[in-house]
Order: C-alpha cells, then sequence, then structure tokens
C-alpha cells in the first residue's frame, strides 16, 4: 500500500508539474522528487521483502494493509509539509518579502 499511495502521489504531482507553469514557479518539481524518491524506497523494500518471505508476501493480512495504509498517506502528509516550508523559505513568488 506504501507503494501504490506514493506512486500515485508522484504521478499526480509530475502530471501537475508538466502541464501547468504556474506549479513549476511554484517549485513543484522538488515535491516530485520526494515522491519519486519515496516511492523508489518502497520498491526496493518491496523487492526484499519478497525476496525473503517469498510468494506469503502478495497475502498480507488486513492490520499489515491498514497500518501500510496509514504509513503511506503518512509520508505523502508529511512530504507535502517539507514542501510547504520549502515554499515557505523560498518564496518563489515574493509574497513575504512584500509583506515586510
Amino acid at each position: 500500500m506504501t507503494l501504490l499511495i506514493t506512486l500515485a502521489a508522484a504521478v499526480v504531482s509530475t502530471l501537475v508539474w508538466y502541464t501547468n507553469s504556474r506549479a513549476r514557479e511554484l517549485k513543484c518539481g522538488v515535491l516530485c522528487y520526494m515522491f519519486w524518491g519515496a516511492s523508489l524506497m518502497w520498491m526496493v523494500d518491496a523487492v526484499v521483502e519478497y525476496l525473503e518471505a517469498g510468494a506469503e508476501y502478495f497475502r498480507p493480512s488486513a492490520a499489515d494493509m491498514i497500518n501500510d495504509a496509514f504509513l503511506g498517506f503518512s509520508v505523502t502528509v508529511f512530504a507535502l509539509v517539507i514542501w510547504v516550508v520549502y515554499l515557505l523559505i523560498s518564496d518563489p513568488g515574493k509574497v513575504l518579502r512584500r509583506i515586510k
């Protein structure tokens, strides 16, 4: 579930970045890197776990799936929070500089 959730977030953020010039101004590429990096990490984790567990890997319990889904959503929200902090620090629209 973590892999699927982060892959979905990576694809959506990449499509938004690619099709919207305003998204490129708002540094959406940084968000894409975070989601694709997390997806790569979960892919490696899935491959290693499959090599260890074999076919049993494809029969997770309901509790494991709920935990994985919670972790996937938590990682996605955390990446969004990091991106917002990055936006506040870099201030690409010069909004905070005008407030002073």
